[in-house]
């Protein structure tokens, strides 16, 4: 028997990736090894709340931009 990861593209801070589909943003984060706390997503040119990460699943074709929070002082 074979099974088929199945793929969805997407467009993450203008470049274009392939992840495995069905992904939540808390998913893509840790894919990514990125720690949530330190970033905001916009999906689609929409702002996604933090406590929504886990519940968003991203689709094909979806445009993410990640934005990290730089500390300083």
């Amino acid at each position: 028997m074979r099974f088929f990861l199945l793929l969805m593209k997407l467009k993450i801070n203008g470049e274009e990736r392939e992840i495995a589909d069905g992904l939540t943003v808390t998913a893509l984060l840790e894919e990514l090894k990125i720690r949530p706390a330190r970033v905001v997503i916009e999906r689609n040119r929409e702002i996604v709340a933090r406590e929504a990460y886990g519940a968003t699943h991203l689709a094909d074709g979806d445009t993410l931009e990640i934005v990290h929070f730089v500390g300083g002082g």
